[in-house]
């Protein structure tokens, strides 16, 4: 009868297990220094080695040589364990026998000592599928067992273990394999086999295992039965439901060029050749996480489960897009795999969820959108176009009069701060020098302003904008005038129209007020001052 490859290459060795190192040195130095518990919790995901790595310790304990790290691997009980028909290693599967009785009846079995080795093993499976009250049954023997005995609970969900049953075992946990680990275990088994098999074949098989050593060696036994003895990418592909790096890169390419129909297009072509629109969003969101660790570690990263090859055509197509544009489409590829799972219409929500994916590429970050409120200075992110509009420009500034040792000159200066003002980013200050009135003495300026604008008057932005100006320190001093009417219009010379009216159309002809209408569109309805409610400008 055939016997499986993830069977007959099943490691008889602590030598011969794929990774796990941590898990391997501290079992065989325990053994080394004979502090063998009574107890042990096996856990981490579907093969990556719990049961395997039950089997070997059994052997170490029970081998004619040992207990030894190193079994023999010839005498009877390393033999018989190995096929799994020693009468002193007991297996049970804790799916199909979960309840009080058979803990009761494991319970009466521990009492009696082993047949022939020197220790009587019980691994149980899936332990977590014990009862409350089947673990109750076995505590207190886990917790005192007869010196021939040891417990393996081997489990894919830790976390159910009650932790009373948890503080008398010792706890191994077992991490996924790594990507190079697997395709270097199949690489060698292929040559065991006298399989022909290429690097994108072991990577697409690989990928299937999702670091499970068992689930990848279960696709190779597919592909094999499949395709022969020598294996194709495509055709692997093809049997397995998977989607090359060229299929997936259709979406980001329509995400580019921001086509809703190549979107509506590309889901018609998946329901023409029978391909599950569930799995196809499940490496869809596999693809964007890549591209998106792609685009923040770079193609050398070890993060990404590819040959170095597809690590570099990742890193390429990641160039295209920014970080917060993949974080959202993976973010949305998830909740359509997600809605899928529950849909009786999958076609109808594949189809929504990639057109919400165009949608979501013309977006506009409000940070850009703000930034356009500058006056457009900063360019659009990685893969954006440039955003269509046209930033107003402020209004020429007319020239206003000053004092200086009590004669008028040209207000000149007061246009430059106000340039420099804006060009170091204090807008709400440039807006306040805009709207008082400077006075220019010897080592001296001073503004006349409204209550409404003095607290903008900063000292100290002040001074860095004389600084930018090449101007020395200079003594700023801020006046209120009793009279709002003395600060005259920025543009007409005239006095400011006051009360709310007054308000309003000062806020409206401010040019960043401007721009935010010219991006934003709307209307300003209400104008308030903030000051007056105890707010800051």
């Amino acid at each position: 009868m055939y016997q499986v490859i993830a069977r007959t290459y099943r490691p008889q060795s602590f030598s011969e297990v794929v990774s796990q190192e941590h898990v391997k040195t501290t079992l065989e130095n325990a053994i080394k220094q004979n502090r063998i518990a009574h107890g042990y919790i096996f856990s981490g995901q579907r093969g990556t080695g719990k049961t395997t790595v039950a089997r070997i310790l059994a052997r170490c304990l029970n081998c004619i040589e040992g207990p030894t790290a190193t079994p023999c691997g010839t005498c009877a009980s390393c033999v018989e364990i190995a096929a799994n028909g020693s009468v002193d290693v007991i297996e049970i599967d804790a799916a199909s026998n979960r309840g009080i009785n058979e803990m009761r009846e494991l319970r009466e079995n521990v009492r009696y000592r082993p047949a022939r080795d020197k220790y009587k093993v019980f691994i149980v499976d899936e332990a977590h599928q014990i009862t409350s009250e089947a673990f109750n049954a076995l505590l207190k023997t886990l917790e005192e067992p007869p010196e021939w005995v040891v417990f393996i609970l081997c489990t894919t969900e830790a976390h159910k273990i009650p932790a009373t049953i948890a503080s008398r075992c010792q706890h191994f946990s077992f991490r996924s394999v790594d990507f190079e680990d697997v395709v270097g275990r199949m690489q060698w088994i292929c040559q065991q086999e006298g399989i022909q098999a290429d690097a994108e074949v072991l990577t697409v098989l690989a990928q299937a295992g999702d670091g499970s050593v068992r689930d990848s060696l279960s696709a190779l036994d597919q592909a094999i039965a499949c395709c022969g003895t020598e294996l194709k990418a495509a055709e692997v592909r093809d049997l397995l439901g998977t989607f090359s790096l060229d299929s997936l890169h259709r979406v980001t390419q329509a995400l580019a060029a921001s086509d809703s129909r190549g979107m509506l297009e590309a889901v018609d072509d998946l329901e023409r050749n029978g391909h599950s629109l569930q799995h196809f969003c499940r490496e869809l969101a596999r693809y964007f996480r890549n591209l998106l660790v792609a685009r923040i570690a770079g193609q050398e990263t070890r993060l990404i489960a590819a040959t170095p090859a597809e690590r570099t055509r990742l890193r390429e197509i990641a160039e295209s897009f920014n970080e917060q544009d993949l974080t959202r489409y993976l973010q949305l590829t998830l909740d359509l795999y997600g809605d899928l799972q529950r849909s009786t219409q999958p076609r109808l929500h594949t189809e929504i969820g990639l057109l919400r994916l165009v949608e979501a590429g013309r977006l506009l970050p409000i940070e850009e959108a703000i930034s356009m409120l500058g006056g457009g200075s900063n360019p659009p992110a990685a893969g954006r176009p440039a955003p269509k509009s046209t930033p107003v420009s402020p209004p020429p500034a007319t020239p206003r009069a000053s004092a200086v040792d009590g004669g008028l000159v040209d207000g000149g200066l007061k246009d430059k701060l106000h340039r420099a003002l804006m060009e170091l980013g204090l807008k709400f200050t440039a807006d306040a020098v805009e709207h008082s009135r400077l006075i220019e003495a010897p080592g001296r300026l001073n503004f006349e302003t409204t209550k409404e604008f003095k607290l903008a008057l900063r000292d100290a932005e002040i001074q860095r904008a004389l600084e930018k100006l090449g101007a020395g320190k200079t003594r700023v001093s801020v006046s209120i005038v009793d009279s709002p009417g003395e600060v005259k219009n920025q543009n007409s010379g005239e006095p400011a129209p006051q009360g709310d009216a007054g308000l309003m159309e000062r806020a409206l002809g401010h040019p960043e007020v401007q721009r935010f209408r010219e991006t934003f569109g709307g209307q300003v309805r209400a104008v308030r001052n903030l000051k007056e409610y105890g707010g800051r400008t």
